[in-house]
């Protein structure tokens, strides 16, 4: 089975929601015509990453807000997956959130970011360390959060759970780049799965959202400078065959 997975690498105007939704969905939209299944948004597309706590809590929603809904009759529409991070709200908590919108419209999962960076613990709650398949029309994929790419675990937790594709939508910092570069693939390598990058560009951001295959390879990478639809076949048969190569997680599960 092989997919085309799409990452929208935008610019993410500072506290200019309309702006970026409009953006947002003008760019979804030009993906699924050039035949993206599943499609993903950066992390805080929508309100941009450098605001204050009262700022993102006018912009925060439930899951059943405005925004998610409308990306929930967005998906049928166009016939997609989407993977749309948000700002999420659950009583006086804030939350660094992600939706897995199905073809149909259904809301099939929301993950909250568990790793907060800096400035982020004093705004948001970190989001339970568990980490989840989903199984969706476009093959069973995980989600993790910018920051959650750092660490090995969470990706490792996914992976023995049969994730074949790693999502993880971001702000990834220019001084940060280094580490993305290295971390992604690392990732995708250890545990012989897809990773797919989802970062913004501007105000401090190093773009470079990236697809990298099992053996750690990258597939494709977008520019650092420019707002970017990445696009690119995901085949999952290449995970059994790096398997057989690099057999990391059948001699871990081997020795337990």
């Amino acid at each position: 089975m092989s997919i085309l997975a799409a990452a929208i690498q935008m610019h993410s105007k500072p506290n200019q929601p309309q702006e970026n939704l409009n953006t947002a969905v003008k760019m979804i939209k030009h993906a699924a015509a050039q035949g993206a299944q599943i499609i993903v948004l950066p992390e805080l597309w929508k309100s941009g990453y450098h605001l204050s706590k009262g700022e993102f809590e006018l912009l925060a929603e439930e899951r059943e807000g405005p925004v998610i809904s409308q990306f929930q009759r967005l998906a049928p529409e166009l016939g997609v997956v989407l993977v749309i991070p948000f700002i999420e709200k659950e009583d006086k908590s804030l939350y660094i959130s992600t939706a897995v919108i199905e073809k149909s419209g259904e809301l099939l999962a929301c993950y909250r970011k568990s790793f907060l960076w800096g400035r982020e613990k004093d705004i948001f709650s970190p989001g339970e360390r568990k980490y989840e398949a989903i199984q969706t029309s476009t093959g069973k994929i995980g989600l993790l959060i910018c920051y959650d790419m750092e660490f090995p675990e969470p990706s490792r937790h996914l992976a023995l759970q049969g994730v074949q594709l790693i999502i993880a939508p971001s702000v990834w910092s220019i001084s940060a780049e280094p580490r993305w570069d290295i971390q992604l693939p690392a990732r995708a390598l250890d545990n012989t799965v897809f990773v797919l990058g989802v970062n913004t560009v501007f105000e401090g951001s190093c773009g470079k959202s990236k697809l990298i295959a099992p053996d750690g390879k990258t597939l494709i990478q977008a520019p650092k400078d420019k707002p970017f639809i990445l696009i690119h076949e995901v085949n999952f048969h290449l995970i059994e065959e790096t398997r057989k190569r690099i057999p990391y997680l059948e001699d871990l599960i081997g020795q337990r």
